[in-house]
């Protein structure tokens, strides 16, 4: 590869990493927390390496965030945290919609369900997602939050479409539990002050 080759492909890996860096900073602050930073470094650093691979500059920021995501499951993975074991009956029984109705903590609300949501601010909700496995929290990110579809984070992943949909599933029980038991911790069951 000639010198001028070689400063052109930097330029362009330079600006795809600046024009990614925000998005994938936000992904990672979600995925591991205060080691955010390093994990994209990581990823920046990876994805540089092997920069000459990626065949359409359109595929980069999917490019990117399988490299993001496989650092940071491998962070994960060094840490070795055993992942939380959830009896799947406990999960799928679980349905926030009734635990409201029958729980009833606003009882003279019209909109019993929307009262209950707007008790959550912005870091209540982040603070539940944060709490959730790995497992679970990655594909309903993905998903949910970054907008890839299921097969796509199945392919990230590298594992079956199956277990993707079934993680998205038992990840939306696992949210919804943590969710009523976060409110309750934190005293957000009682009536709004008008």
């Amino acid at each position: 590869m000639t010198a001028d080759a070689v400063a052109t492909s930097n330029e362009r890996f330079r600006v795809l990493a600046e024009r990614e860096l925000p998005r994938l900073y936000r992904l990672a602050r979600r995925l591991v927390g205060d080691d955010a930073e390093d994990a994209v470094q990581d990823c920046l650093f990876k994805a540089y390496r092997s920069f000459e691979r990626l065949e359409h500059e359109g595929a980069a920021s999917s490019w990117l965030t399988s490299i993001l995501v496989n650092v940071c499951r491998d962070r994960g993975r060094a840490r070795a945290r055993a992942p939380q074991e959830v009896q799947i009956d406990e999960v799928d029984e679980f349905s926030l919609y009734r635990k409201i109705a029958d729980e009833d903590p606003f009882p003279y609300s019209d909109s019993l369900h929307l009262d209950f949501l707007h008790q959550f601010g912005r870091e209540d909700v982040h603070a539940v997602l944060a709490s959730l496995d790995e497992h679970y929290r990655l594909p309903l990110l993905l998903v949910y939050v970054d907008g890839y579809h299921a097969k796509e984070v199945a392919r990230m992943l590298n594992v079956a479409l199956g277990t993707v949909l079934s993680r998205l599933h038992r990840g939306r029980k696992l949210f919804e539990r943590r969710l009523w038991e976060y409110a309750e911790e934190n005293n957000l069951l009682k009536e709004p002050v008008s």
